[in-house]
This record gives C-alpha cells, sequence and structure tokens, in this order.
C-alpha cells in the first residue's frame, strides 16, 4: 500500500517523514481504538450539516425557511453519491500526479481491506465525505431567498468534483504540490472555507442582490434555531477538527481543546465589538461569533498551542466583524454572510497557522511557512473562485439560476416544495385557532 493513503491527511510534515521511515519497516496494522474514534468523528461531522440547516434556516424569512434547510439537506445526496462515485479517488486516488489523484478508487473500489495509518481507508472515506458535503453546503448561505433550487443542486455537483475535490488532493494528498510545498491545514481552511467562502461570494455576486436590498431589512425570523444550529456546529466541529489526526492520539487532544478555546473567545471578542458604544450583546452575534472562532482555529488546531489559540479566536472574529460591518461597501448581497464568516476567517486561521505554528514547534521557519501559508491561500481564493464564476455561467446557460420576482417577494418554499415551514396562525398570516371550552 503506498505511503499518501497511510500518511496523506492533515499530518506535519515532521510527522509524514518519521511516518515514512516507520512505514518502510513495518506494515500498518488496524487499530480498534482508533478506528472507533474515527467512526464517531465520522458521525459528529455529519451532524455538523444538519446544524448548518438550522442556523441557516433561522437567520432567513419564514417563507424560505425550508428551501434554505433544504440547500443544507440535499448536499448530503448529493455530495455523498458523488463522492462515492469520483470524489474520493479525485482527492486520495493512489498513483496520481502533483494536481489530481489516481482513478483507481472510482466507485470506492480497491479499498477494502485496506487501511489508511490504523483505520480501515473505508471509514476514512466516509469521514472525507463529511467534508466535502459540508463544504458545498456553506455556499448556500450566500444564495438562500432567490436561487433556484435545481440550479443550486447542479451547480453543487459541479462544484464537488471539479472544484472542491482537486484542491483537497493538492493540499492534503501526499502527491498534492501544496502538500510537498508544506502546506499547514488540519482540517479545512483552505480546502473548505476560504474555497467555500470565495464561491459564495462570487454565486452572490453573480445572482444579485435580493429584491429591496439593501434598504429592506431582512431579519432572521428565529433565533432558538440560529442558537441550536451553533451549538450543532461546535459539537460536530469536535469530530471535525479533532478527528482529522486521523487517530486518537496526542495531536486529536489538542485539536480537542484548542476547537473549544478558539470558538470561546471569539464569541467573547463578537459581543464585545458588538457592545461597543451603544450596541447591545445580542444571541445572533454569539452564535455567529463561535461559529468565526470554529472556523478560524480550524486550519491551526493542532499546530499552534492552546494559548495561542485565544489569539487566533480573537484576531478571526475581529476581522470577520469588521468585514459584516463593510458588507454594504462590496456592493454584494451575500445574504448570511458567508463570506465574511467563512473566507475572512479562513484566511486569517490560514495565515494565523504559519504564523504561530512555533509554538508547538511544527511546520517550517516562520518566513519560508509564511509564503507557503499565502501562497496556499492565494491559490484557493483564485481556483475556487474563478472556478465558480465558470461554473455558475455553465449552469446558467442549462437553465435559469434566479426565481422569478414574483416568487421570490412571496417566499421560495411553496413554489419550489410545494411545503412551508409554519402554519398560517404561526406566521400571523391567518386567524388563531383556539381549543377548548374558555
Amino acid at each position: 500500500m503506498k505511503l499518501n493513503r497511510v500518511l496523506s491527511f492533515g499530518l506535519p510534515l515532521g510527522l509524514m517523514l518519521a511516518g515514512a521511515a516507520f512505514a518502510a519497516d513495518t506494515k500498518p496494522t488496524l487499530n480498534s481504538g482508533d478506528t472507533a474514534w474515527m467512526l464517531a468523528s465520522a458521525a459528529l461531522v455529519l451532524l455538523m450539516t444538519p446544524g448548518l440547516a438550522f442556523f441557516y434556516g433561522g437567520l432567513t424569512r419564514t417563507q424560505s425557511v425550508l428551501n434554505t434547510m433544504m440547500m443544507s439537506i440535499v448536499s448530503i445526496g448529493v455530495v455523498g453519491i458523488l463522492w462515492t462515485l469520483a470524489g474520493y479517488t479525485i482527492a486520495f486516488g493512489e498513483g496520481g500526479s502533483a494536481l489530481i489523484g489516481g482513478f483507481g478508487h472510482l466507485g470506492l473500489a480497491g479499498l477494502a481491506d485496506q487501511l489508511t495509518g490504523s483505520i480501515p481507508t473505508y471509514v476514512f472515506a466516509a469521514f472525507q465525505a463529511m467534508f466535502a458535503i459540508i463544504a458545498l453546503a456553506l455556499i448556500s448561505g450566500a444564495v438562500v431567498e432567490r436561487m433556484r433550487f435545481g440550479a443550486f443542486v447542479l451547480f453543487g455537483a459541479l462544484w464537488s468534483l471539479l472544484i472542491y475535490a482537486p484542491l483537497a488532493h493538492w493540499v492534503w494528498s501526499s502527491d498534492g504540490w501544496l502538500f510537498k510545498m508544506g502546506a499547514l491545514d488540519f482540517a479545512g481552511g483552505t480546502v473548505i472555507h476560504i474555497s467555500a467562502g470565495i464561491s459564495a461570494l462570487v454565486a452572490a455576486i453573480v445572482l444579485g442582490p435580493r429584491i429591496g436590498f439593501p434598504k429592506n431589512a431582512h431579519v432572521p425570523h428565529n433565533v432558538p434555531l440560529v442558537l441550536l444550529g451553533a451549538g450543532l456546529l461546535w459539537f460536530g466541529w469536535m469530530g471535525f477538527n479533532a478527528g482529522s489526526a486521523v487517530a486518537a492520539n496526542q495531536q486529536a487532544g489538542l485539536a480537542f481543546i484548542t476547537t473549544l478555546i478558539a470558538p470561546a473567545a471569539a464569541m467573547l471578542t463578537w459581543l464585545l465589538w458588538e457592545s461597543s458604544g451603544d450596541g447591545k450583546p445580542t444571541a445572533v452575534g454569539a452564535a455567529t461569533g463561535l461559529v468565526v472562532g470554529l472556523v478560524a482555529i480550524t486550519p491551526a488546531c493542532a499546530f499552534v498551542s492552546p494559548l495561542a489559540s485565544i489569539l487566533v479566536g480573537v484576531l478571526g472574529a475581529s476581522a470577520s466583524y469588521l468585514t459584516v460591518q463593510a458588507k454594504h461597501r462590496m456592493g454584494a448581497d451575500d445574504s448570511l454572510d458567508v463570506f465574511a464568516c467563512h473566507g475572512v476567517a479562513g484566511i486569517v486561521g490560514a495565515l494565523l497557522t504559519g504564523a504561530l505554528a512555533f509554538t508547538t514547534g511544527s511546520g517550517k521557519a516562520w518566513d519560508a511557512q509564511m509564503l507557503v501559508q499565502l501562497i496556499s491561500v492565494v491559490t484557493s481564493l483564485v481556483w475556487a473562485g474563478v472556478g465558480s464564476f465558470i461554473l455558475l455561467k455553465i449552469v446558467a446557460a442549462i437553465m435559469p439560476l434566479r426565481l422569478p420576482a414574483s416568487q421570490e417577494i412571496a417566499g421560495i418554499d411553496i413554489s419550489a416544495h410545494s411545503e412551508q415551514g409554519y402554519s398560517e396562525s404561526e406566521t400571523g398570516l391567518g386567524a388563531p385557532v383556539f381549543l377548548g371550552g374558555d
């Protein structure tokens, strides 16, 4: 079995080299503890996508809550099948080049009885599938309430195979050119958050703003749903980051504790920014701040010390908060601030990974590592941004991207799904019904 499947995901360069020497003399063996942890981690990451659906759903209008949540849920089906058919082998297939994986694992062929490190490769493939799923779901937040459901599905399918999978190969496969360069991205700052963030911004620009934006306020319809979603995301993110060690080991422990600390610092930072002047700390702000902290720490979680992770959370939250405040000056209606919260925090996190990796002795010399991190950030922005623009134009040539104005104003749930999230009495559109004698 080739080394890229044994040690290809998320490992510091030094550990990879040490593992190579070890692998040359020792045949990998299955470890039941590592396998159990990775099975649990994969399940935790899968839970993040319904969590994101609640988070996004609560932030939108009542008439569009189901469509907003459905764009996250359908990502599980679309990406789950495509990852099985071709996505995994494009990202992690053996015998590939610096740009793309080998095609020997189409349909997950050839993985039976194989190991990735000390876990079954089937488990590794499933864990990676969860990452690919939520990466697409993140993009939906920028286009809610105005993009046709079918157009999103087609764009998402193309994006997952043609944008996400190659980028995952570059950063996480031992054959990938950014991996060989020494890029540090433990759990997806570049591969997931920067790529999804810039793709979301491009999609928002191509689609154009919602009707009435920015004069008409689009306020969250259900803040408790937002808090529920944020809580589920934080819970699942423990598997997202700590599971990226692909073992139950010290790296997983470090990633776990920093995934607790950085979001806590980011949430408090966001609330402090909101409270400055005459402002008030809000529940939506608390939820947004902790999610931003999770994004910022993701690439750095096993490469920085617990104390340094506080700085990652503070700086990530500050950068995203200031970007949200400048949203109207950007001229793009990124409905749920996907670029500000995922793209910007991902950029900050990726750069701070290089700046603070010395706190754990990871990576290259400071200046060399910062250069590599900058190259990986720019690569992700250009690849996903330009690629998404091209894919959106291809989809637009096949079907309309945007809803008719009448459906957008009325809300997309009925027109797209023949369902609504709430009855008329719950939304205040009909007369209340009283039960009982008094």
